[in-house]
Parts: C-alpha cells; structure tokens; sequence
C-alpha cells in the first residue's frame, strides 16, 4: 500500500480535485489511502466565522456553503453528505455568539469541519470514477490524540489502532479518504495536530501501516536547493535524508514541517514529495540514508530573528550556570534557535515574536544582556565530512560581498551550519553562496564543492 496526502492548495476548487483523483486512480493498484486537507483557504474562512460569530454576533457560513456547492456543481456529482456537517457547523457558530467564548476546544471543534466537508466531496467523486472510495473521519481511522487542544500529539495506541481500523478497508479493496489534521482524545473531543497536522497523519498512516511509501503533494516541485523566491534558479533536490529534510524544514524550507517525518524516521518508510500541479516532475524522496555526493544540498534564511549577547565572568569554570541562565528562558516560555558559548559569554537566537524584557531584567542579575534585533539566520545544509571546506568557502563569499558574520553554530545534527547577518543582507548572502555552492558547474552527483 502507499499513502497520498493532498494539501488545501490541491483541493482548492473541483477541477483541482478531478486532478486529485485522476492521480490516484493511476495508483489504485499499489492500495491508496488518500489524505485530504481541508479545500483552499476554508480554514481561514471558518476562524474568520467564528471571529465575526464572537465579536459581532453575527452567524454567516455563506461564503463557506458556496466553495463547497460550486465545487460539487464543478465535479457534476450527486450533492454527498455534506448538509448534516453544515447544519452542525451552522449550531456551533450560533453557539459561539451567545456564549461570547472560543476556547481551543471549540476552535479544534469548528476547524475540523474543513477536512470533514473535503474528504465527504473527494470521496464522492471518486466514487463516480467508479473507485470504491470511502469518506473516513481520522477517528474512525485510528487516530487518538491527547488533549492539547490546537497542537495536540497523537497517543502511542494510535500505532495498534490505525492499522487496526484501515488496513481491513485497503484489503477489502476499498480506497480510504481520510481527513488530515484532526483526532480525537480518550474522552471522544475532536483536536487538532497543530504545525505540520495533515503531513503527519499521513505519514502516521504510511509508518503504523507499513507502507511502502508515503507521497506528500504539494503546490511546488519538491524540497529546493532554495527558496524560488529568493533563489529563482534554484532546483529541486533529487533526495535527502530525513535528517537533512528537518535541517531544511527548521530553518526555513516550509515544505515539510520536520515533525511530520517523525513516525517514517521511526520505520524508515521513505517520504516523497511531488508536486499535483506539475506530477512528471520527480520530485524528492526523503530516505534513511544516502550515499555523500554532495557537499552541498541548499541553502535556507529565517529572516526576523532576535539575537542576544550575554556576557559574565560567573560562567568561568561555575557548574550550573548555563542551567540557570536557560531555566530564566523556560520561565517565560522562550524557545531558542542557535547557541554559541565560550568561557564567559553565551550567545543565543529565538524569532523576533517574544517580548525579551522580562527575561533581561532576570538576566541581569547575573551578566550583562545585549539584545540585537532584526538578523536573520543564514544556514548551509551539507556533507559533515568536508564542513571545514564549507565552512572556509562560506566565510569567503561573505567577505567577497562585504558582509560581516556575527554568530556560528555547527548543528549537533552535524549536517547543518548557521550563521548570523543582518535581515537586510540575508537575502544577498543566500543568493551569494547559491551561486557559488550550487551554480552552474552543480550537480547531483557532484564531488567538489564548485
């Protein structure tokens, strides 16, 4: 069997999702389970709702009803059971206006019904290809999750329980078309996977399952050497280690969120990422491992970034300080990106979103605080074996440009280099090492770093 996970952008209206299923009747003979998001922006639109439900008192799913009527009308399908799901929707907003309260229960709740209305509609068309397709809710696939509501973990028994209630479905021949991004907890509350949700339920499904693969479709033509937007002749990449595809993942590369390769990293199911509006293109494979042909695989920027200094001469041969001085960040939730130490100075990164003063005032009990704003992290995903050579290179194209680097961190990871520069210059030095590391004289099977 193999899963197929297909994102909003896929599903945005009914010729996309005629597309879809074209794609996944070529691949009825290796057992489909077809994954779904939520079609288009519906999810936008159903927070929206509920703002307006909350704020104004006024209950409107108009906008919401016509997406998926014009998308029904499009496919030229008998209307699916889709009216019941609006009704309830329609309740729950009306709820929400006389309560005056959306907790995140009721937002896992109220988003939920985005999925549930696209897999009812896909399954329904396939269904008129003359596919044995079936609408499956994630619960009634398997899917148990805690009750972190909003960013919710699916629960070790979801590993027995999604093969349990799927694989008799794939080999009775049916194709499953299962909601992404939603569960239910032990006492029967829908929530949903947070950052990464529908990508996770599918290769949750593929790793639990023993799939022979789990295919992730995306609006783009796989994981890039860089972003297209800053890069525009950057390639996709033939394949990465999942190892590599979370370096690219965390530091910029918005493909493919990296905890959503957790359950095939677990099985070492391989992950492939294509693209529904192009499908000849190859895409990128994500594996366990891979032969070193490459010294480097891309370039990724995470403009945005707060960079803090903090310098003490406690730190000099003092066990515990660096718990001490972290426990301050934990204390008010700050979670840190990179991290530079040396005898009496540590240097850290997080995203420019946190409100740092607190956290200085605290500090300052036991060093002196610089908070620097507005860089950027530059990171180099690459061959650990030949990092000096990167590294010397690196450097080398900064100074060509005339940018100074302000901070280095060598990932544990050890397929990861990172360093600080302005968020004014990042673009300049993404596109700078691009062109030297990856230019024309690149290629896959690349040996030399030019």
């Amino acid at each position: 069997m193999i899963v197929m996970k297909f994102g909003g952008s896929s599903l945005a209206n009914g010729e996309r999702i005629r597309h879809v299923a074209e794609l996944v009747k070529l691949e009825l003979p290796r057992k489909p389970v077809l994954v779904v998001s939520a079609m288009g922006d519906t999810t936008d639109h159903l927070l929206e709702a509920a703002t307006r439900a909350l704020e104004t008192g006024t209950v409107s799913i108009e906008g919401i009803t016509e997406l998926h009527k014009n998308a029904i009308r499009e496919l030229n399908i008998a209307m699916p059971k889709i009216m019941p799901l609006l009704a309830e929707l329609q309740i729950l907003l009306v709820g929400i206006s006389l309560i005056k309260e959306l907790t995140g229960r009721t937002k896992d709740y109220l988003v939920s019904f985005g999925e549930r209305l696209a897999a009812r509609i896909v399954a329904a068309y396939c269904q008129s290809m003359g596919m044995e397709a079936k609408a499956v809710d994630a619960w009634e696939g398997g899917f148990v999750s805690d009750s972190h509501f909003t960013a919710a973990e699916l629960v070790p028994e979801s590993w027995d329980s999604i093969p349990e209630k799927l694989m008799p479905l794939i080999d009775g021949g049916m194709l499953p078309v299962l909601t992404g991004f939603i569960a239910k907890d032990c006492k029967g509350a829908i929530t949903t996977l947070g950052r990464g949700g529908s990508d996770l339920s599918a290769t949750m499904i593929a790793a639990a399952c023993q799939a022979e693969e789990a295919q992730i479709w995306k609006d783009v033509d796989g994981i890039l050497t860089a972003d297209p937007r800053i890069v525009p002749e950057a390639r996709p990449v033939e394949a990465v280690t999942y190892e590599e595809a979370a370096e690219l993942a965390y530091f910029g590369a918005q493909v493919l969120h990296p905890r959503a390769m957790q359950p095939c990293m677990r099985t070492k199911t391989p992950v492939w990422v294509k693209n529904s509006y192009n499908s000849r293109a190859p895409g990128t494979r994500i594996v366990a491992a891979l032969e070193k042909t490459r010294p480097v695989l891309g370039i990724t920027s995470r403009n945005q970034v707060t960079l803090v200094d903090i310098v003490s001469t406690r730190m000099l041969g003092q066990a515990g300080f660096l718990a001490e001085l972290f426990a301050d960040f934990a204390k008010y939730g700050i979670s840190v990106d990179m991290v530079a130490t040396s005898e009496v100075s540590v240097s850290v990164t997080m995203d420019a979103t946190y409100d740092l003063e607190p956290l200085k005032k605290d500090l300052s009990r036991i060093a002196d605080v610089e908070i620097k704003t507005g860089k950027a992290i530059v990171t180099i995903i690459g061959d650990v074996d030949r990092s000096s050579e990167i590294l010397h290179q690196a450097f080398g194209v900064c100074v060509s440009l005339g940018i100074p680097v302000q901070m280095v961190s060598h990932g544990a990871s050890k397929v990861n280099i990172s360093f600080i520069v302005n968020d004014t210059q990042s673009t300049e030095v993404v596109q700078g090492l691009h062109k030297h590391f990856i230019g024309a004289n690149f290629s896959e099977g690349s040996t030399s770093c030019i």
